[in-house]
């Protein structure tokens, strides 16, 4: 009796290139999943989201869209290239209302980009607190907000940053607990207590 010969599954996919990938493959290569992010030249795909994050963004997207100014946009869990190697995707942005050019259009360049904030998952804590600012600042984003969950209120806190022109670095502004108020980039009001499903 011989055995049957084994074939193994083919993986869908390819080994990354020598020098990683660049943004162009990010956008070329087929059946990425959704939302798959380039961080220094690897693809970088995210888990299923948890319902305190949905929330969050929600509850940020209508608070930032109430005093919006006409010549900035809310962008959601859209992509900004930073560099050939790096363009992740902020779960919002605020951006220059003229960089959309067309209702096709998939990425963003950084220099339209005046916020970027992170709601912060146990998947993501060490790309939302360390990788993403670092990268966020030193590509020129002036303002980065990372929003993570209070353990014992299960309510958002948020830490403001703003970035130093010197160092390239951001500055922690400050932790906002039950609203945040700040003046740049425009006028932000929002109560953070409506978080309770």
């Amino acid at each position: 009796m011989t055995a049957e010969p084994t074939t193994e599954p083919k993986s869908r996919w390819r080994m990354p290139p020598l020098d990683g990938y660049t943004v162009d493959d990010l956008f070329d290569l087929p059946d990425l999943p959704p939302h798959t992010q380039l961080i220094d030249g690897s693809l970088v795909l995210v888990s299923p989201q948890r319902y305190f994050h949905f929330l969050v963004i929600e509850l940020l997207m209508r608070g930032l869209g109430r005093t919006l100014p006409s010549e900035l946009m809310l962008l959601r869990e859209m992509t900004v290239v930073l560099d050939d190697r790096n363009a992740p995707e902020p779960d919002i942005m605020v951006a220059r209302a003229d960089a959309l050019k067309d209702l096709d259009q998939s990425r963003f360049e950084v220099a339209d980009v005046l916020l970027a904030i992170e709601v912060v998952s146990p998947e993501s804590e060490s790309r939302d607190r360390t990788t993403k600012p670092l990268k966020y600042a030193r590509a020129g984003i002036p303002h980065y907000w990372r929003v993570e969950r209070n353990g014992s209120t299960d309510q958002p806190v948020i830490h403001v940053y703003e970035r130093d022109q010197l160092t390239k670095s951001y500055v922690h502004m400050g932790l906002q607990r039950d609203r945040i108020k700040v003046a740049e980039p425009y006028d932000i009001d929002i109560d953070l207590t409506v978080t309770k499903p």
